[in-house]
């Protein structure tokens, strides 16, 4: 006879109070055997949890120590970014000043270019005029040169004494009078003798007696000192 069909019959006749103590024990069996059969990596599945949590909150501070060194490269550019601008700044500064100072130096170069300009003409004005070769051209140009030196005396004043005195001859010579006793005779347009004329010649002119602006400078020279001036002169002086 088969086992299973036993085993019914002796169920069936089981009481009722040890079918539920059975059924308690199979129970407590199946949960007993529930947690055996639990696998084995199941805490490792919750440690893994676990790390992940943690690895998750381990990226935070990654994150900032990244954000931290891009904050700081960001104000070392900011910086450097500063320091360049105020070196062109400050090059463009010194710049502006070199290009000013040139440009005042040209302005100085180019003013005093002008004023040699302006003051050659006038030198070229002076040099350039001329005299006539007679009696009016001498007391001009002899005029001029005690107008120089600080010599006074008018043009009247040397063409009166010099008519007097010569005849408006440059070449007169007075071989009769004291001087020419002592063998120092009166010369030229105002009669000048030797000594006199070499004693107030006047720098710039001919040391030549007979010549006419030297003759007439020098004798002016001479009646300024004794006299005041050649317009004082009216007589033999």
């Amino acid at each position: 006879m088969p086992k299973n069909i036993l085993t019914r019959a002796y169920s069936r006749t089981l009481p009722k109070q040890r079918k539920i103590a059975i059924a308690g024990v199979g129970a407590l069996g199946a949960a007993a055997l529930a947690f055996t059969t639990v696998p084995g990596n199941a805490q490792t599945v919750t440690t893994d949890a676990a790390a992940a949590q943690q690895v998750h909150y381990a990226d935070t501070p990654v994150k900032d120590v990244k954000g931290s060194l891009t904050d700081r490269l960001a104000g070392q550019t900011v910086k450097l970014d500063a320091v360049a601008k105020q070196q062109a700044e400050a090059k463009k500064q010194a710049d502006a000043k070199k290009a000013e100072a040139q440009k005042q130096a040209a302005q100085e170069r180019a003013d005093k270019a002008a004023s040699r300009s302006v003051q050659r003409p006038a030198m070229q004005m002076v040099a350039a005029k001329t005299y006539s070769n007679n009696l009016d051209g001498w007391i001009r140009q002899s005029l001029d040169i005690m107008k120089s030196k600080g010599i006074p005396g008018s043009y009247h004043g040397l063409h009166k004494n010099i008519m007097r005195e010569s005849s408006g001859n440059p070449m007169a010579i007075n071989d009769w009078d004291v001087n020419a006793v002592n063998g120092i005779p009166s010369k030229g347009l105002l009669q000048v003798i030797p000594p006199t004329f070499k004693a107030y010649h006047v720098a710039g002119t001919s040391w030549n007696i007979y010549d006419p602006v030297a003759n007439i400078t020098a004798a002016a020279n001479y009646a300024a000192d004794k006299y005041g001036s050649i317009d004082n002169v009216n007589s033999a002086y």
